[in-house]
């Protein structure tokens, strides 16, 4: 069990073609690969990313999906584990697709799949969004383990949703992932500061990977990839490009902190009847 963890959050400007996603995305974690980094996550819908009609038709299973072959590839031949963001999925037998993110350990082999739970139907910057018209909602919270750590996995609009984080830090995560299509409107007041509560009230570390910049339909993501500790400090950010960003995890750091300042362990939950 690794006591200390290097990880890196991919951050790019995904267009409508997979193909073109694929191989700069590739040439973003060989990068992250490079730095040494042990867990490399990706943002939301990375491979395609535009309109709903566009990322519909770039949906994929998970058993055969050129992405998640291409994902375990990259994990395999730089003996690293990702956090593949997620992509929409293909699901057999259903009439609509998931949001879903997969996680790949150094041999390239899935070890854990969690469907974003919250679908973002809203209307900000103008713009309208409404994933459940084509997505189903996932049911299920998951922590997946990376080196010893335990990993919860979200996904984008699952950050506004404390009772979510707050279950998996119940269930044991000392990570938590969010890849994210943030967009710029929302961002510029909320990323950061939901980030930072995230992290100070489960007392875990967050690595935050979002896309940045402008897509078809309007469409724009805020960036600023985040990694941030469980005291809040954020150990890295992104500047407003395609890039990686990398940290070193110390698991001494997250262990005092929940020793000092026990919140967790001095939760009520029998008080509030939720």
């Amino acid at each position: 069990m690794a006591d200390r963890l290097r990880v890196t959050c991919v951050q790019l400007n995904a267009g409508p073609v997979k193909a073109d996603n694929l191989v700069r995305a590739e040439q973003l974690v060989a990068e992250a690969a490079a730095t040494g980094a042990d867990l490399v996550v990706l943002p939301e819908k990375w491979n395609a990313y535009g309109s709903a009609e566009r990322m519909q038709a770039a949906a994929e299973p998970l058993d055969g999906g050129e992405t998640v072959a291409a994902m375990a590839d990259w994990a395999r031949r730089h003996a690293i584990s990702i956090v593949g963001g997620s992509i929409t999925e293909a699901r057999a037998g259903r009439d609509k697709s998931s949001n879903t993110s997969v996680v790949f350990d150094p041999s390239g082999e899935i070890v854990a799949v969690y469907r974003k739970i919250h679908l973002f139907d809203v209307e900000v910057g103008g713009l309208v969004y409404r994933e459940s018209d084509a997505e189903e909602p996932g049911d299920e919270t998951v922590v997946s383990e990376v080196e010893g750590w335990p990993v919860g996995l979200t996904v984008c609009y699952d950050l506004r949703y404390p009772e979510l984080y707050r279950a998996l830090a119940v269930a044991g995560a000392e990570i938590l992932t969010v890849p994210a299509a943030f967009t710029l409107s929302t961002g510029r007041d909320h990323w950061e500061l939901l980030l930072r509560a995230r992290a100070v009230e489960n007392q875990c570390f967050v690595v935050a990977a979002n896309q940045w910049g402008r897509a078809e339909g309007g469409k724009e993501s805020y960036g600023r990839s985040l990694i941030v500790d469980p005291w809040g400090v954020v150990l890295a950010q992104a500047p407003d490009e395609d890039c990686v960003v990398t940290a070193e995890l110390d698991r001494a750091r997250l262990r005092e902190i929940r020793r000092t300042l026990p919140s967790l362990a001095n939760r009520r939950p029998a008080a509030y009847h939720a």
